[in-house]
């Protein structure tokens, strides 16, 4: 009879463990929540490192910025090499505005319209800007004005450079053995693939862009 009560115990311990299991999901890690308004407004410039972007989509006022700045609910951005520095007393352009709450900063951009992005805390001045939608994110790294270093950044990206302009015509040639480059009067330089990719043109000099072949 002993055993038999002993053999019903260890069944019913067996169902009660059976029945409190839980599955536990982990969310990927996205490092500590921060208060938006202070975190933003800690730094003149954020830089966007867009080599660190992971996910499946982007956000696109993000993609094509430099740098980006949060300044008292309007948010400025770098979009081009050309003038980086003095643009927007080296803000850059205004280009839509921001309000937030809790961890997230809301964005009302001119052209790309709404977005809403949570904000992480990476350490003293980097932060990761998460767009839930498309599970992607973008790593910016935080700047005093009169620290950043804008030569860097253009120097760093000078292949965008290149690509900011539909057309490069040559004004001069100086030295060197002749190659048959030398012919070109036009070049282009394309965005995309591996940055490296262009095409020319042996046009005369003085040809409207719109009539080069």
């Amino acid at each position: 009879m002993n055993y038999l009560k002993l053999l019903f115990g260890l069944f019913t311990f067996s169902l009660l463990l059976t029945s409190c299991h839980v599955d536990v999901i982990e969310e990927p890690h996205h490092y500590t929540p921060v208060i938006v308004h202070q975190s933003l407004d800690s730094y003149d410039l954020w830089y966007v490192d867009i080599n660190e972007t992971t996910g499946n989509g982007e956000v696109p006022f993000l993609q094509k910025a430099f740098t980006i700045s949060f300044r008292n609910g309007t948010l400025y951005a770098n979009n081009n090499l050309v003038g980086i520095g003095n643009t927007g007393n080296g803000f850059g352009i205004d280009v839509g505005y921001y309000n937030t709450y809790n961890n997230i900063v809301e964005v009302s951009h001119d052209l790309n319209g709404y977005w809403e992005l949570e904000v992480f805390h990476i350490n003293v001045n980097k932060i990761e800007l998460y767009h839930r939608p498309t599970n992607t994110s973008y790593f910016l790294y935080g700047y005093s004005k009169n620290n950043f270093d804008y030569d860097l950044v253009f120097y760093d990206n000078i292949h965008y450079f290149l690509q900011e302009y539909e057309s490069w015509e040559k004004v001069a040639t100086n030295g060197g053995s002749p190659t048959e480059f030398d012919a070109e009067n036009f070049v282009q330089f394309l965005a995309g693939g591996n940055n490296d990719e262009f095409r020319s043109s042996q046009d005369t000099t003085g040809t409207p862009i719109s009539n080069l072949s």
